[in-house]
């Protein structure tokens, strides 16, 4: 469905144009078509097409992307992301795989939260947080599961004695005044925003008060050029960008800005289906957690053609 909206609305508008002015052509696609689609699927479109033009536009220049967008970092600290539900997991399989991220060279890791009972989720928590010991930061995402101020409230607090640094989505992102109670209730941040789209909604979620850590995902909230709005709008008020997923490209976006804080990242052998299946040669974290930015330019990810063709059969 979005390669049929690239083709059939956004193509047109883009033929024969300079792909070096993405600002322009941002507005082309965007105002264009805001009759029709302005988040969801054709947001994604647009973010899709974006990125290829910056790709374009970095090789032009014969500089990888984080050099061209400033160069703030050579490097970017990433997080080991995980902690799913199975049922055959337990509290023993979830320490293994927390320390199994520990032994990869994390000091930072994530787990879902919000299944389960207050009590069985506090265990949890408390789990992970014996087996990665004090000196160690703990993330949780709740992925919106909960669905009130009160219920979201009686959680995290729950949760309060082992130290998290931020909980994820407490409640479902179009409830904003609600994720804004909840941030205001508890004593640790809420985290926001992959699934957000456009500088304008980002801007309504620090404004009111309903996350302290944005999470822009460049492939859903406009590509890169509007993901850049949304992380220097941030900057302006000390908020740090922790970007959801795809972290081949997010970190040579964080490694372009002031207020990068992590990269998320996944291992192929663990619960998520990984984008780095098609990618040539994936950006892996060192064994202090760290990712070298590519130094090929443009936005170096490289797809794997044969890969692709596989999934194109499949």
């Amino acid at each position: 469905l979005i390669a049929d909206a690239v083709e059939s609305l956004l193509e047109p508008l883009l033929i024969g144009e300079n792909p070096r002015d993405t600002e322009r052509l941002w507005h082309e696609m965007y105002d264009g078509n805001v009759q029709i689609g302005r988040t969801g699927l054709f947001l994604r479109a647009i973010s899709t097409v974006d990125i290829a033009l910056w790709d374009v536009k970095a090789k032009a220049a014969d500089m990888p992307l984080h050099k061209l967008l400033g160069g703030h970092s050579e490097s970017v600290p990433s997080y080991a992301s995980g902690g799913y539900y199975r049922d055959d997991k337990g509290h023993e399989g979830l320490r293994r795989e927390m320390r199994r991220y520990l032994d990869e060279g994390h000091d930072v890791v994530k787990m879902k939260v919000g299944r389960r009972s207050v009590d069985e989720e506090a265990d949890r928590v408390a789990a992970v947080r014996d087996e990665i010991g004090d000196e160690r930061t703990l993330l949780l995402d709740a992925n919106g599961v909960w669905g009130s101020t009160t219920e979201a409230l009686r959680n995290c607090r729950a949760f309060e004695p082992y130290d998290p640094y931020f909980i994820e989505e407490p409640v479902m992102i179009d409830r904003v005044d609600t994720m804004a109670e909840v941030n205001d209730g508890i004593d640790y941040p809420v985290a926001t925003g992959e699934l957000e789209g456009t500088r304008h909604n980002f801007a309504r979620l620090v404004d009111s008060g309903a996350a302290t850590i944005l999470q822009p995902d460049v492939t859903v909230c406009g590509g890169i050029t509007e993901w850049l709005k949304i992380a220097n709008y941030a900057s302006a008020y000390d908020i740090q960008i922790a970007p959801h997923y795809n972290w081949n490209i997010h970190a040579s976006l964080l490694g372009a800005i002031e207020n990068g804080l992590w990269v998320e990242y996944f291992y192929r052998d663990m619960d998520v289906k990984a984008f780095d299946d098609v990618v040539a040669d994936p950006v892996t974290p060192g064994d202090d957690g760290m990712i070298e930015l590519p130094d090929r330019p443009g936005h170096g990810v490289p797809l794997d053609k044969d890969a692709l063709a596989k999934f194109a059969d499949d």
